[in-house]
């Protein structure tokens, strides 16, 4: 049994990992220029509109992708906390969505993934997430590419150290807020509108009433509310999973190779 465990930490990466790797960011990035660049109409109307089942389909291959790469390397354990994290993230979201706090708060079961099974996982997790959201809220469905690159920040972030110190782990959120926030900001602007939310939505009406353009204001907003939504984000998901018993995060393969926890994983 221990001999199972510690052969994903042995095995080279492999080359078929490498090639759904690349073709699930691919169809990421590339779904996500699409939407940018055509500024769909009917997108957040639901899937009964054509273009929102088209870029539903893309966004679920690229995720069915990237999880098909992480799948070998993932313990069983994995595969029951990614559901819990989806339920997380959606409950959390549809709640502060809700509200005049300038926050998501809907990427903490992402970052949780990222942090105990590596990018990919995390990648997946995060669109994932958004897929099963828009079936009821079809308005985040836009977003999806966005909340892939978050739970792939954590992974790197965690496969650097970021969760070695506890007060790291918000370090990292909040450049990974930075990098998301722009990226972000164009669909927010040119799909949605940017009055995702309400409370984002006022910082976005305060800055156009001071005269700036709706990409700016987007922006703004986005670069306002997404360094620290992420570094609550990473902070509560690192307090999570250093909450976690020791035997269940040393099960994880990647916990141990980049020695994530490294003063628990020794043990």
């Amino acid at each position: 049994m221990s001999e199972s465990l510690t052969l994903p930490d042995a095995a080279p990466r492999s080359g078929r990992a490498r090639l759904l790797t690349a073709a699930g960011i691919l169809l990421l990035a590339g779904t996500y220029a699409a939407l940018v660049l055509t500024q769909p109409e009917g997108l957040v109307d639901g899937l009964g509109q054509g273009v929102a089942l088209a870029t539903f389909g893309a966004y679920l291959a690229a995720a069915l992708l990237l999880l098909g790469a992480a799948l070998p390397q993932l313990p069983p354990a994995a595969l029951t906390l990614i559901p819990v994290a989806l339920a997380l993230n959606i409950l959390l979201g549809q709640f502060v969505g809700y509200t005049l706090i300038p926050l998501y708060v809907d990427s903490i079961g992402t970052v949780l993934v990222g942090f105990l099974a590596g990018r990919r996982a995390g990648a997946a997790t995060g669109v994932l997430g958004i897929l099963v959201w828009s079936l009821f809220n079809p308005t985040v469905l836009p977003f999806a590419a966005g909340a892939a690159l978050v739970g792939f920040l954590a992974g790197a972030a965690a496969r650097v150290g970021a969760l070695r110190r506890v007060y790291l782990a918000p370090v990292a959120g909040l450049v990974t807020g930075v990098i998301a926030g722009v990226v972000s900001a164009p669909v927010a602007a040119f799909v949605y509108g940017g009055t995702a939310g309400v409370g984002t939505g006022a910082l976005v009406g305060a800055f156009r009433a001071m005269g700036d353009s709706l990409l700016g204001a987007v922006t703004k907003q986005a670069l306002v509310s997404d360094p620290g939504d992420k570094a609550i984000a990473f902070l509560v998901a690192a307090l999570l999973v250093y909450a976690l018993p020791a035997r269940l995060t040393s099960g994880f393969g990647f916990v141990r190779r980049y020695r994530v926890l490294a003063r628990r994983s020794a043990g």
